[in-house]
């Protein structure tokens, strides 16, 4: 099965209460994205593993909470060497150094964070988080709009300067 053009790739636990906004903005997308085109995967954290599912797409988009201030923010990663002693946990720009190393140059791909506040294990989705979720949301239907050639173009210009990669 060839792979879909769009990688959508959501961390989060959503028990642990706004350490749930990547799997929520995946919900949130699940009607609006043309599933022949971008696949969804959700995931507690990044792996090693995780650099399969990266090849061959077209565009790949990382979501995750963040502890960041913005409601949301969209940047544009580059491969960065795993600096952890471990890799049972990776940043989105480590994954693509391991993909790098592995495969060649990754796809192009982007951060989508968005704020969080509160992270303890059996909170609910603060409501700053929620009205961040919406934010975020609006922001990711609109990119997500139109051929898969075009969203990496739009990507890059809606993305922000590349700064920690995180």
């Amino acid at each position: 099965m060839a792979a879909k053009p769009v990688l959508l790739l959501a961390c989060g636990n959503p028990s642990r209460g706004d350490d749930a906004l990547g799997p929520l903005l995946l919900e949130a997308l699940a009607e609006h994205i043309d599933p022949d085109l971008v696949e969804c995967i959700v995931d507690f954290q990044l792996q090693i593993e995780h650099s399969l599912d990266l090849q061959d797409r077209q565009l790949v988009i990382f979501i995750d909470a963040s502890v960041r201030e913005p409601s949301f923010e969209f940047t544009m990663l580059t491969p960065a060497p795993a600096l952890s002693h471990t890799t049972h946990a990776l940043s989105p720009a480590a994954l693509l150094g391991v993909y790098r190393s592995l495969h060649g140059e990754p796809p192009p791909a982007y951060l989508l964070s968005i704020g969080g506040h509160s992270f303890e294990l059996g909170e609910a989705l603060s409501p700053a988080a929620q009205a961040n979720l919406a934010q975020a949301t609006r922001f990711a239907l609109d990119l997500l709009q139109g051929a898969p050639t075009e969203l990496a173009a739009c990507a890059a210009k809606l993305a922000v300067t590349p700064s920690a990669n995180g």
